[in-house]
């Protein structure tokens, strides 16, 4: 699970570090907001490049993992896209791992910053295990299919 290091610095399950940088509640939603709305149109590159800020801008460790699993769901399908299936996979099953970190984190105090974006989280770890199972079966079949990452009622 990622955390920050005492000189503001995030360190990801993979060791690397990048520079936390702030940014206000409000600001991080609006981030959120925009990024599911790019990815709704399948511009991934857009959703994950407008996702990052939110991620490097949390102080909560729970809504890193839910904002880079859906950065590495959506950098899955830049690779889909670019014809790397070994990309697409690894990114996939990042995102899973992310995901369920933050549904794991939230735990009894309930889902948090994916309540607060309407993500349906279980819904979409739902989703991202099936497209997984699919893809780890044989090639996809024809254009490799982003899962729609499912909203909550407001």
């Amino acid at each position: 699970m990622p955390h920050e290091s005492a000189a503001g610095r995030i360190v990801g399950p993979d060791g690397r570090s990048k520079a936390f940088r702030p940014l206000a509640e409000a600001a991080r939603r609006v981030a959120v907001e925009t990024a599911l709305a790019a990815y709704a149109r399948g511009d991934f590159f857009a959703a994950h490049e407008i996702l990052e800020p939110a991620w490097l801008g949390s102080p909560d460790p729970a809504e890193r993992d839910l904002y880079q699993g859906l950065i590495k769901l959506a950098a899955a399908f830049v690779h889909a896209a670019r014809g790397n299936p070994s990309g697409a996979l690894k990114n996939l099953g990042g995102a899973r791992l992310r995901l369920l970190a933050a549904r794991d984190a939230y735990g009894e105090a309930g889902p948090g910053a994916a309540e607060a974006a309407r993500i349906d989280l279980a819904a979409l770890l739902a989703a991202v295990e099936a497209t997984l199972e699919t893809w780890r079966a044989g090639a996809p079949p024809g254009p490799w299919s982003a899962p729609a990452i499912p909203r909550l009622p407001r």
